[in-house]
This record gives structure tokens, sequence and C-alpha cells, in this order.
């Protein structure tokens, strides 16, 4: 070949591969132009984010398990509950109602689709158990939540006996802010069926009220089998939250649950006025996420995960999970796609974030890859002239790299099973750089989890109940057209 040939097939390559992540970096810089539009304001970008990967490092040394890529910590058992979130079974949520006596700054159900309504009308509750149980997969664990459901206190104990009956293996967890219990509630609750009893604490709580739900903690602790406290943690509030850390190991609460504390787009002057900013880079990949939490705060991850630190250097014996806003997404994601994580050959399930994912090869590259992947078993690649790309399992990339002596002209794709007009096909979100994309094609979350105890002695077989990410025979459409085509 001669040499201007060859200079200019390295450039068709270079600008095919270029286009594909500039049409991704395009749609991400007019999501945060539209974002800041609103008055918002973002930390200085960074993606690095060497210090929560520093207490990675150092929270695994102290034992903890580091799942789902890094969006869920777990120091100890974890609550049932929270290991079917983004484990490989049903796993359902349930509400009364949208009302609450409380009145959070930070609340996220008023960002929530017809919140309005449901505050005015009860959740049909018992219409939607009784769907649930005429579906193929038994649920593993079923959790009330609102709203305060203890508003309808008669009709939680209800709910539970209902579900108890239904799924006598499920496991059932209530949320509450615990103001509204009373001994004679929680033995009802208790008989019932409940299994759980996760309480949350506010930091502007008043020591009066933080003294009466640290009082019916510990009444719940009497016939409740797992009493746990979840909460966000705000930044700036690291010293509340060890003295807190403290009171709740010593009145023997099984486990908290540190949340990343998030803006739900509706109130951004309270938050401004704390001096927060949020997380810039907002999403790693752009979607569109049904969890209302909307936006992760900047520092609020690594504020989690101090104080995770913190409790075990002092030799608190509670359990700690830091849950991110990214864990949440992730649950979504996984509902999505585990059921179709075969439907091309050319794609593989991520068993860290869920998405499914492709390589790709670009330009003149394509066909040294395909030669080499080929001459080692491959048999299923996808080519795709108009966008000078070749796409092909994950698995093979060693080959692919090989090839090309280096990974620098090879692109990760990230996927959804999306569905229009009943129809599924493969949506794609995102194209980067190899080299900054994430991948695990094997489920060490999942194996991990089913190794591990968890919280008031629950089996985990009865956690991960068998589900197979069979093969799909649904017709693909739009396989790697991109988002931006697809609006």
């Amino acid at each position: 070949m001669m040499a201007n040939e060859m200079a200019r097939e390295a450039q068709a390559e270079h600008g095919a591969r270029h286009r594909a992540i500039d049409r991704y970096c395009a749609i991400e810089d007019e999501f945060m132009a539209g974002l800041e539009a609103t008055g918002i304001a973002f930390a200085v970008r960074d993606e690095e984010r060497a210090e929560r990967t520093r207490l990675h490092v150092a929270l695994k040394e102290a034992g903890a398990r580091i799942r789902n890529g890094g969006a869920s910590v777990a120091l100890g058992p974890l609550s049932v509950g929270c290991v079917a979130c983004t484990g490989p079974c049903v796993s359902r949520s349930f509400a009364l109602t949208n009302n609450c006596h409380r009145d959070c700054f930070f609340c996220f159900n008023p960002n929530q689709e017809d919140f309005a309504y449901w505050c005015e009308h009860p959740f049909p509750w018992r219409r939607q158990l009784d769907e649930l149980a005429a579906e193929p997969e038994a649920p593993a664990c079923i959790a009330l939540t609102g709203g305060e459901p203890l508003l309808m206190a008669d009709e939680a104990v209800a709910f539970f006996a209902r579900a108890a009956e239904l799924f006598p293996r499920a496991h059932l967890r209530l949320y509450t802010s615990g103001d509204l219990l009373t001994r004679e509630l929680i033995d009802r609750l208790a008989k019932a069926g409940l299994d759980e009893i996760r309480f949350s604490v506010k930091q502007d709580d008043e020591p009066p009220m933080l003294e009466k739900v640290c009082e019916r903690m510990a009444w719940a602790r009497e016939v409740i089998p797992t009493i746990m406290v979840e909460m966000p943690v705000i930044p700036g509030t690291e010293i509340f939250m060890e003295r807190l850390l403290v009171r709740l190991d010593r009145l023997g609460v099984d486990g908290v649950n540190l949340l990343e504390f998030a803006y739900a787009m509706w109130n951004w002057p309270v938050f401004e006025s704390l001096g927060l900013t949020l997380r810039n880079p907002p999403r790693r990949v752009l979607f569109d996420y049904t969890y209302a939490g909307a936006l992760a705060v900047q520092g609020s991850e690594e504020a989690c995960l101090g104080l995770m630190l913190w409790a075990r250097q002092r030799g608190l014996r509670l359990s700690l999970h830091y849950c991110s806003l990214e864990n949440k997404h992730r649950a979504q994601v996984r509902n999505m796609n585990e059921a179709s994580a075969r439907i091309h050959p050319c794609y593989g399930f991520d068993y860290d974030d869920y998405f499914l994912k492709t390589a790709l090869a670009f330009g003149a590259g394509r066909e040294p890859v395909r030669r080499a992947l080929r001459a080692a078993g491959c048999t299923a690649l996808r080519d795709d002239p108009e966008e000078q790309a070749l796409s092909f399992h994950p698995r093979w990339i060693p080959e692919a790299r090989r090839a090309l002596g280096s990974e620098a002209a090879l692109c990760l794709s990230t996927n959804v099973i999306a569905q229009r007009d009943g129809v599924p096909y493969l949506r794609e979100l995102k194209v980067e750089p190899l080299s900054s994309a994430p991948l695990r094609l094997d489920p060490v979350t999942d194996e991990a989890d089913e190794g591990a105890p968890c919280l008031g002695g629950y089996p985990t077989t009865d956690i991960f109940c068998s589900i197979s990410a069979a093969s799909s025979s649904a017709e693909i459409v739009c396989v790697g057209t991109p988002a931006s085509k697809l609006k």
C-alpha cells in the first residue's frame, strides 16, 4: 500500500472513531447546558475521583465488599432487600399513599409522576399484590414505602398480612420515619409477618425527636428480626453522623444504609443556601432513569465512604452499606437488560453496570480485526458500512488489541433493550474509548453476595432465585443506531 493511501486509510479510521465518540459527547454537552440553564451549580469536572478510589482501597483492606462496579460498598452483612435490589431476582416496592407528615427539603417524591394524584388517592395495593402473584416468578422481597405508610397504620398491617399470605417465602420490609410507631402497632406488624423496619433519621431533627425515634427503634428491636436506619449523608454533617453511628451501635441496630445525597430538581435555593454543588459529570451514561433522586450532590459519596471507614476503625459492630444514586439506576438497567443478555452474539452483559456492550473497530482497523477474530474462532461479527464500524463481543477484545498493536483504535458501545411500537431494539447510549470504558463479563458481585451472610440470618438461597438470562428470539431492530437518531 502506498504511503499516501495508508495515510488516507488512517485518517478515515480516525475520523469514523471520533465521529462515533463525538456524537455522544455532544449529547452530554447539550444535557449539561440544559441543566445549568435551570440555575443549578455543578462542581469542577472530575472524572478521576481520586479520593473515592483511595477510600475504596482502604475499605477493601478493612474487609469491605466493593459491589456493582463501586456503586455499592458493604461492610458486614447486607439486608436481604439490598442484595435483592440489584440481584437476579424479583424485588418490588409498594406504597399506600404519597402523603407524609414530614416536610424534608430533599424529598424526591414530588418529582415522581402523578405525585399529587397519589396524595389524594390511595394506591391500589391489593390489586397490585394480586397482579404480582399472577406473575411467573415469585418475589424474593417486598417493601412498603411512601410517603409515610404509618399514616394508614391499619392498611399497613393489612398489606403485610396479605403479602405474607401470597408470598410466604418473601422478605417483607417497611420504610418509616418511626414517629408514628407504638408498641401495639409494632406487635401487630410483627404478627403480620414483617421482617425488617428501616427507620429514617434526619440530620436536622431536634434532640427530642431523635430521642423519640431511637426509643421506637429499641421497641422494634424486641420483636422485629432486622432493624435498620437508612438516610442520606449531607456533606458537612459528618460530626453529627459519627455521633449517630455510635448511638445506633449501642442501641443494637443491625445496620445503616448510608445513601448518596441527591437533588430532586425542585428546590435548588435550599441546596444553594447550604453551599452544595452537584457532581460533575452527573452520570457516566445518560439515560431516562426512573429513580426520582435525579442528581448526586458533590462530596456525599466521599462522606459516606469516610464514615464507613471511621466506624470500622473505631470498632463499631453494626453493618454499614453505602448505596449510591448510581446503584439505584443499575437496578433499573438490570431489570431491563438481563432477560435479554444473550439477545445477540455481538453483545455482552456487563455485570457491574448491567448494560449490554459491544466492542468496536473502525475504518481500516476493521479488516485486521476481522481476520484475527475469525482465526481465533469468532463467528459473530457485525459490520456497519455507514459508520465504518465493526462490532464484536467484548470477550474478543484481547485478540483485537493484538491485531492492531494497541487498544487506541478500539471503542466500547453501551446499550439498553428498549421498546418501540412493541418491538424490542438495542438502543445505543454511548460510545467511548476502550481505555476509559468499564467492563465486567463475570457476575463477581452476585458470586460474592451469594457466599455472604445476610442480616437476620435470612438464607441467600432464597434471594438468588433461579432466573436465567435466556437467549431471546425477539426481533432486533436499530442495532447500533445512536440515540440521537431515535428521537
